[in-house]
């Protein structure tokens, strides 16, 4: 008797031994569920619990310690011992954000030798163009307020001269106020600025400035006021800046600058 297959009816009773919990296809070799295992099932048991244990004692890689931008800062800038080698650290740097934004590390601009050390707060749009302090307007007026008493960037006269840096090497988003932890990360390399420069005098000019290296921001408030900062004589200014959207300011400017000039002439 001939008989035909019904793929459709093996569909079916496939799926029915599924239903009835069938899990398993016959396989190519009989399995004889009769035979005794070569490793007792408690044995097996505590072998796999000897593994686990001794798993559970491998030695443990405690994972790397978080990086500290400040100790990093202060290692980087105490190994420098000149000037030279202190714009290479603050250009491997790797802890402050700013830099990937800006185009140019504005380090500093004019003698080394200078009585006075000009700190501002971060370079603006025309410093980052150009990587130098106090460019454009606000540097342009600065130069007039020095030339008024007799000082200058350029001066081949180191009591004539001065040395002019900034808080921030990099100019922050848009010129927006820097951020205290970005501050902060700065201040080992802004102190060994001045401990390679060794200035008579510091001119804290600007709130990020006084921030810096007074602990409170208002130049406004601070300004004419003989203090002491990084170790030096300090005098607080505002920022050039400040001066050109508040012109009527330009007048206490004025009495700073010649309380500096006396200072420097020994007559304060």
């Amino acid at each position: 008797m001939e008989s035909t297959f019904d793929p459709y009816a093996a569909k079916a009773l496939l799926d029915w031994q599924i239903e009835l919990g069938a899990t398993e296809a016959i396989g190519d070799v009989p399995v004889n569920r009769y035979e005794v295992p070569d490793t007792p099932p408690a044995a097996a048991s505590a072998a796999a619990r000897l593994r686990a244990a001794q798993a559970n004692t491998a030695p443990v890689v405690a994972p790397p310690a978080a990086a500290d931008p400040l100790a990093d800062a202060r290692a980087a800038a105490g190994a420098a011992t000149t000037l030279e080698a202190l714009r290479e650290a603050l250009a491997g740097y790797a802890h402050c954000d700013l830099k990937r934004g800006a185009r140019n590390l504005v380090f500093a601009e004019g003698d080394r030798a200078a009585r006075v050390m000009i700190i501002g707060d971060a370079p603006d749009r025309d410093e980052d163009l150009q990587g130098r302090p106090f460019v454009g307007r606000a540097g342009q007026l600065l130069d007039k307020m020095l030339e008024a008493i007799g000082m200058s960037r350029t001066a081949p006269d180191p009591g004539q001269a001065v040395y002019i840096t900034n808080v921030l090497p990099w100019r922050p988003p848009q010129n927006r106020d820097p951020k205290p932890e970005e501050i902060a990360m700065m201040l080992p390399f802004v102190q060994r600025h001045v401990d390679l420069v060794d200035p008579e005098i510091i001119v804290l000019m600007g709130n990020i400035s006084c921030q810096a290296g007074l602990g409170r921001q208002s130049a406004t408030r601070l300004r004419g006021q003989w203090t002491e900062s990084y170790g030096r004589t300090t005098l607080p200014m505002v920022h050039p800046s400040h001066l050109l959207r508040t012109p009527q300011a330009k007048r206490e400017a004025w009495a700073d600058l010649l309380e500096l000039q006396a200072r420097l002439r020994g007559g304060a």
